[in-house]
């Protein structure tokens, strides 16, 4: 439910930012951004002060093609960030950490608002390393990598024609068992060769 109403938020902030000029470029371009990411971390039975699940930040890199102003291809490099755990249980005590990173490849169809704003949906393949490692309990808890759909739905505001900002919900693959989930929040600038 919530993935919807940020979808729909994203969607009428964008429609309602019309009017402005600015030629779309075809051809390459690159980009960097910041991404938010939700950890969760289930125990069985652990007690702690220490909060189970949270968000963390983390930092993206991509780069791409645009064809025409509506069909491009992407691909680019997340860091989602590491997030530690501490527990206790009625059997003894441990903490887990978590540190995650993936890649993704993937087509992407926008859809011009104004001149200025356009909505975008990117479909593709993302392959994502969870690192984990534990101590006390955990000792001996491991991470994997994990292969699936990448999908993002978000909007992009050009300054000019060779800089953009763009905001985005982006879902990286498979959710870990133990850390990282798979949809996260990404901001973002690019530039345009």
């Amino acid at each position: 439910m919530m993935k919807k109403k940020i979808l729909f938020a994203m969607i009428a902030t964008a429609t309602a930012l019309t009017g402005m000029s600015a030629a779309h470029a075809e051809g390459a371009y690159v980009g960097a951004g910041i991404t938010g990411n939700r950890y969760n971390f289930d125990i069985p039975g652990a007690t702690s002060a220490d909060n189970h699940s949270g968000y963390k930040a983390g930092a993206k890199v991509f780069a791409g093609y645009d064809f025409d102003k509506t069909w491009a291809i992407e691909g680019g490099y997340a860091d989602f960030g590491s997030k530690d755990y501490s527990y206790v249980t009625s059997a003894g005590d441990g903490s887990v950490k978590s540190d995650s990173h993936g890649y993704y490849l993937a087509g992407k169809a926008t859809m011009p608002v104004s001149d200025k704003v356009g909505v975008f949906g990117k479909l593709g393949v993302a392959k994502v390393k969870n690192s984990l490692s534990g101590t006390g309990l955990s000792t001996g808890i491991s991470g994997n990598d994990k292969t699936g759909v990448y999908a993002s739905v978000g909007a992009q505001y050009a300054i000019n024609e060779k800089v953009s900002l763009t905001a985005e919900v982006e879902h990286f693959g498979k959710s870990a068992d133990q850390g990282r989930k798979a949809t996260g929040l990404a901001l973002g600038a690019r530039y345009n060769f």
